[in-house]
């Protein structure tokens, strides 16, 4: 009876030590995917403001953009 007890013990721990393990990966997918979508998101945004300075760029009468150099 001693045996079947320790055995339950030592399953008990190994399903534990596996469950933790399981909870630390999920953890770090998460962490992993959450800057990587920080990073496609201010990929996009420097995206659209690169977009936006090229257009407002482009609306400046020729003499505007000579005054500024």
């Amino acid at each position: 009876m001693r045996n079947v007890e320790r055995l339950t013990f030592l399953k008990s721990e190994l399903l534990d030590i596996f469950m933790s393990m399981e909870v630390v990966e999920h953890e770090q997918r998460s962490r992993t995917a959450a800057q990587r979508n920080l990073r496609a998101r201010r990929g996009i945004e420097l995206h659209e403001e690169f977009k936006q300075l090229s257009r407002d760029i482009a609306e400046l009468p020729e003499d505007e953009l000579d005054e500024m150099h």
